[in-house]
This record gives C-alpha cells, structure tokens and sequence, in this order.
C-alpha cells in the first residue's frame, strides 16, 4: 500500500456495521496526529437468532403440491444497513458545520458499500481516499500508522 497523505485538519472515518470513529488530523502531512472527534456505537443491534423468535415459514404453490420455504429475515443484516445511513446522515452534518476539506474513508468493502450509497453528495465532493479495511478494532495510533505506513 502506498503512503496515503492525510492533511492539516482532514477527517478521517473508520466504521464497519457496528461502530464507528470520526478522527482528525491535527498534525500534517507529514506527521499525522489523529483525535477522536466523535465515536459511534450500535449497542441496539444483537445477533439475527437472538432478534427474531419465529422459524423462517413455508408458502404453497399456487399450482400444483410444491412447497417452498421463506428465507428468514436478517434482523442483524438490517441493523448493520440502518446504522451505515445514520452514521452517513451525522457525517454529512460534520461536513456541513465543520467545513471539512478532506475525507478519507476506511470501512471493510460491505460496509463501504453501504456508505457510499447512503452518502449524501457534500459528502463525497469531500472524500480524497477509500479504503476496505477495518480498522475499526484499532487504537488511533494502530489506525495511524496503518494508514500512513
């Protein structure tokens, strides 16, 4: 990976489906010095089995004995996506009143997804880099020094 420049005062978000971080540079290109602006953290989200109670049912076919089973909805699954838009929603807001310049993105590739189609367009004419990794699990200076090597 080459070395990624994080400007004097770009933001940089690390999230996956679960939790996320909005981290600053305060130092520059050269010596990165990332803060934790905000930390966000989906406490509402448990595993698909522990959301949903019902076994997954069974339809008939309108033309002839067949049966066929009806998948089971992925409460987590809906969670993860519900959380990557109100994340997307509170980062647009950050771009807005801070006049953020510079955005980089790091979010495993499902999760990436899911913001850039959640993202609002201020927010992408802000994002100089995306990365699919997750850092999210990380302390800032592990974050550093995977991001700037």
């Amino acid at each position: 990976m080459t070395k990624l420049k994080i400007p004097h005062d770009a933001y940089v978000f690390v999230g996956d489906g679960h939790k996320a971080l909005v981290l600053r540079n305060e130092g520059d290109e050269k010596f990165v010095n990332l803060k934790t602006e905000q930390v966000f953290v989906d406490q509402k989200n448990p595993s698909t089995h522990e959301q949903g109670s019902d076994r997954p049912g069974s339809s008939h076919s309108s033309v002839g004995p067949r049966r066929s089973s009806v998948s089971q909805t992925d409460w987590h699954d809906l969670e993860e996506h519900k959380f990557a838009h109100d994340v997307a929603a509170t980062l647009e807001k950050i771009v807005r009143e801070r006049k953020v310049r510079a955005l980089i993105i790091v979010a495993p590739p499902r999760a990436l997804a899911d913001l850039r189609k959640s993202f609002h367009d201020d927010v992408k004419s802000k994002i100089v880099a995306e990365i699919d990794k997750d850092l999210t699990k990380h302390p800032v200076y592990d974050i550093e020094k995977h991001l700037c090597g």
